[in-house]
C-alpha cells in the first residue's frame, strides 16, 4: 500500500502529517472533508471530525486506525509522543501558514517542519501511476471523447463559446464525470491566440478556428485533452500552422520513453516550432503529469533539467502556436510512458477538421 512505502521512509523519532485534500486522497482513497494523515513508524492514522466520520470509516483504506475529533491538533501531538515522533514534516507547499502555526504552537516538545522532503517522497510515489489509477484515467479519458463526438455537430456560425461549454460540460456530468477537470476553456476567432481563454458569449463565424480544452473526472482522476478544429472555409496560413503543431506534438510523442530528459521533450516539439519561425508564439510548457491532479508531476519543460521521465508516469504532449490578434492551435493528448516507450491514451482523431 502506499502509506506503507511512503512510512518506510521515516527515521526513528519521525512522523509525516498530511492535510491536503489531493494527498489525502490518494493514500486513503476517501475524497472528503477536513481531514488528517498522520503517519508514525508503526502507525497510519486518519483524522476527522464528526461531519465526515461515518463516511470515512466506511471508505478509508490503508490507516490502522480511523480517528474521531474536533481537536485534531492535540490528537496528532498526543500519538507523536506516544509513538516516540520529536520530529514532525509537513507538506512545504501545501499546508497554510495558519494550518503550520497552529501545529508548531499546540505541539508543544515537536519539532515542526515543513520542507520539500514529504513532498518530494509524495511526488515520487503519485509519479508512478498503478494499473488501476491507468483504468480511471482512461474512464475519463472515454468519457472526454464520447463528448467530443458529442458536441463537434453543435459548432457552427451563430453559436457562442459559452453555449458549447455548457453543452460540453453537461455531457460529461450526465455520463459518468464526477466532475469536470477544469474549467472548459472552449473559444473562437481571435480569443483562440490565448492559451488559457475563458468562453464568453463571442459567438462562431465562418473561417474561425474553435478550440477546446477539457477533462473529466473519473474515481478522483482526470482526463485532459485539446483539440482545435476549423469551422467553414478556414485560410491557408491557418491549416499550415495547424499541421505545424500537429508535427511538433507527434515528434515529442515519438521521443517519449524511460530514462529520456522531461526537458528534451520540451524540446523536440519547441525545436519544431521554432524551426518553421514560430518560436516566440509557443508560450508554455510542452506538457505536464495528470492524476489526482490536473498538473502534477513531471513536468515536459525546459525548465526541468533534471527530470527524467519513469514506466507509469501519465504525461500531456500540447504543443501550441498562438499569434496575437490572430489565431491560435494547440492539440494535446495524454501518454504513458511504458518499459519500452510510450502508449498514446487518447484516441480523438487529430487530423485538421473542418465543420461546414
Amino acid at each position: 500500500m502506499n502509506t506503507e512505502k511512503l512510512a518506510s521512509s521515516l527515521n526513528d523519532g519521525e512522523a509525516y502529517l498530511i492535510v491536503s485534500p489531493e494527498n489525502c486522497f490518494y493514500f486513503t482513497g476517501f475524497p472528503g472533508g477536513e481531514g488528517f494523515l498522520l503517519l508514525t513508524k508503526k502507525e497510519r492514522i486518519y483524522l476527522t471530525d464528526s461531519r465526515y466520520i461515518e463516511a470515512a470509516r466506511k471508505t478509508v483504506k490503508g490507516c490502522t486506525d480511523i480517528i474521531e475529533t474536533d481537536e485534531p491538533y492535540d490528537e496528532i501531538g498526543r500519538v507523536c509522543l506516544f509513538e516516540g515522533a520529536r520530529k514532525l514534516f509537513a507538506e512545504d507547499g501545501r499546508i497554510t501558514v495558519s494550518r503550520f502555526n497552529k501545529l508548531r504552537e499546540k505541539l508543544e516538545g515537536i519539532e515542526v517542519e515543513a520542507s520539500p522532503r514529504l513532498e518530494d517522497e509524495i511526488n515520487a510515489l503519485r509519479m508512478k501511476k498503478s494499473e488501476e489509477e491507468i483504468e480511471n484515467i482512461l474512464k475519463a479519458q472515454a468519457i472526454a471523447e464520447r463528448a467530443f463526438d458529442f458536441i463537434l455537430p453543435f459548432i457552427k456560425p451563430g453559436v457562442s463559446e459559452i453555449e458549447i461549454a455548457r453543452k460540453l460540460d453537461y455531457f460529461m456530468l450526465t455520463n459518468g464525470a464526477e466532475a469536470v477537470s477544469f474549467d472548459t476553456i472552449a473559444v473562437t476567432g481571435a480569443k483562440t491566440s490565448m492559451p488559457h481563454g475563458v468562453p464568453g458569449c463571442e459567438k462562431i463565424k465562418d473561417g474561425d478556428f474553435f478550440l477546446l480544452d477539457y477533462g473529466a473526472v473519473y474515481n478522483g482522476y482526470h482526463s485532459d485533452m485539446t483539440r482545435t478544429v476549423g469551422v467553414g472555409n478556414i485560410g491557408s496560413k491557418q491549416a499550415e500552422v495547424y499541421s505545424i503543431v500537429l508535427e511538433a506534438q507527434k515528434k515529442a510523442l515519438s521521443f517519449l520513453a524511460p530514462g529520456k530528459l522531461c526537458r528534451d521533450a520540451d524540446a523536440a516539439a519547441r525545436g519544431h516550432i521554432k524551426s518553421k519561425g514560430y518560436g516566440e508564439m509557443f508560450r508554455h510548457s510542452t506538457g505536464h503529469g495528470v492524476g489526482v491532479e490536473i498538473h502534477e508531476k513531471p513536468n515536459l519543460s525546459s525548465r526541468n533539467e533534471k527530470g527524467t521521465l519513469e514506466a507509469g508516469n501519465v504525461v500531456t504532449v500540447e504543443p501550441g502556436i498562438y499569434i496575437p490578434g490572430g489565431f491560435g492551435v494547440r492539440i494535446e493528448d495524454m501518454a504513458l510512458i511504458t518499459d519500452t516507450g510510450s502508449r498514446n491514451l487518447t484516441s480523438c482523431p487529430k487530423e485538421l477538421i473542418t465543420l461546414q
